[in-house]
């Protein structure tokens, strides 16, 4: 259903107020009408018209001081004004523009070209209510999103203190998946799923019991199953989440592989989705190249030959070949 608008006409004589009123009564408009400045301040303060009419020659309060008075004011500064004078010199019409009047019509006014005014100002005035109104809400939507992001790192971060061994690897890696996303052509607003994505690859260890997580020693078989299902507890804990829904494939498949070997469901090839195939390859890197409690971390040039000789099985040959070129070209990697 269309806004009908709101014009506010402002004079103090009563049957110039009539005649107005008469003229744009009939065409959709709200009509509320003032016969002094102050009054008119306080009907545009509370109503917020999308137009006011307003007459020059009034008693105390003129035109001049209210068009000043609204413009002054944040919740009015806005406002379209158009002046309606009997006077026609320029000094007059100059005074007008000085106060901040958008417009002018001369006394008699004609009906014709008063309601053309009217619907051409009033339709712009919607239309850049319309375009403000998307303003705000695309700024609420990023400030939103930036609070949504703030709280995966967040979550991140307590996961990571939760395990110590992998202090800074959440950061690490949704760094370097994202380089290398964008290496592979991977457009924008796809990355900011796996940017997510790659902060919460491990958000189902929250379902891992302690005694499991945190055993220093070698999982028995049974204790290897429980921690192969944080996969499961990811896909489970992020499903109800809309939002995290197209970031669900990293925490979901980041351990399936190539060649079908991998876990929970055993998907191979290009079944397995490109971002948590990505993210496979930055996954291992990152473990094999910073120190664990098991392992001191290789070289770049080590760490590259193990994922090279791992590709076509655990790697998309693919992925591995931009990985090792991004590195190459960034000359953080010796060519071969």
């Amino acid at each position: 259903m269309a806004t009908t608008a709101t014009i506010l006409i402002v004079d103090d004589d009563e049957g110039s107020r009539e005649l107005l009123t008469f003229a744009l009564e009939g065409n959709g408009y709200t009509l509320l009408v003032a016969g002094t400045g102050a009054e008119a301040l306080a009907i545009a303060h509370v109503n917020l018209p999308d137009l006011v009419l307003l007459d020059v020659m009034m008693p105390g309060m003129d035109g001049y001081e209210v068009c000043r008075t609204l413009r002054l004011a944040t919740r009015t500064a806005e406002m379209p004004i158009v002046m309606i004078t009997a006077l026609d010199d320029r000094e007059s019409r100059l005074r007008g523009i000085e106060a901040g009047a958008d417009d002018f019509l001369s006394k008699p006014v004609d009906r014709i070209e008063l309601r053309a005014r009217v619907r051409t100002i009033t339709r712009l005035n919607r239309y850049q209510r319309l375009l403000d109104d998307q303003a705000r809400l695309a700024a609420a939507a990023t400030e939103l999103e930036l609070a949504y992001d703030s709280t995966l790192e967040g979550w991140a971060r307590a996961l990571e203190l939760r395990d110590h061994e992998t202090e800074g690897h959440s950061r690490r890696v949704t760094a370097l998946t994202v380089r290398l996303a964008r290496a592979l052509g991977i457009n924008e607003t796809e990355i900011v799923h796996i940017r997510r994505g790659a902060l919460l690859h491990d958000i189902g260890k929250i379902g891992i019991p302690d005694r499991i997580l945190l055993k220093p020693g070698d999982l028995d078989p049974d204790e290897w199953a429980e921690m192969k299902r944080h996969t499961i507890y990811a896909r489970d804990l992020l499903q109800p989440v809309a939002f995290l829904q197209p970031a669900m494939a990293i925490p979901a498949y980041h351990h399936e592989k190539w060649d079908g070997s991998g876990y929970p469901y055993g998907l191979s090839g290009e079944a397995i989705p490109l971002m948590a195939r990505i993210f496979a390859v930055i996954d291992v890197w990152d473990a094999v190249t910073h120190d664990r409690p098991y392992h001191k971390a290789k070289s770049y040039v080590e760490t590259m030959a193990l994922i090279r000789r791992d590709s076509g099985r655990h790697f998309d040959p693919r992925v591995v070949d931009a990985f090792e070129q991004m590195l190459i070209a960034a000359g953080e990697l010796t060519p071969p």
